[in-house]
């Protein structure tokens, strides 16, 4: 399942604006939008399926311990 996360263009349109905010404001730096969405791909791209499976992994252990709870409450 290694699909490409799909984001709407105004969603990507406002994450190069905040991309574009955080380096002027952290670095004083002026990026273009061509060197912001460049930094949004490598995000896209190295770290969002890192995060991803993080979420995946807490919804796993989250559910595996509402079975349990589950189970514990079977008639014997």
């Amino acid at each position: 399942m290694n699909q490409p996360f799909q984001i709407e263009k105004k969603r990507k349109t406002e994450m190069i604006e905040r991309i574009q905010h955080y380096f002027m404001n952290q670095r004083n730096e002026e990026l273009g939008d061509l060197a912001a969405s460049l930094v949004l791909d490598f995000f896209m791209d190295e770290l969002a399926p890192l995060f991803y499976n993080l979420g995946v992994e807490d919804a796993h252990a989250f559910l595996t311990e509402k079975l349990d709870d589950l189970y514990e409450i079977q008639r014997k």
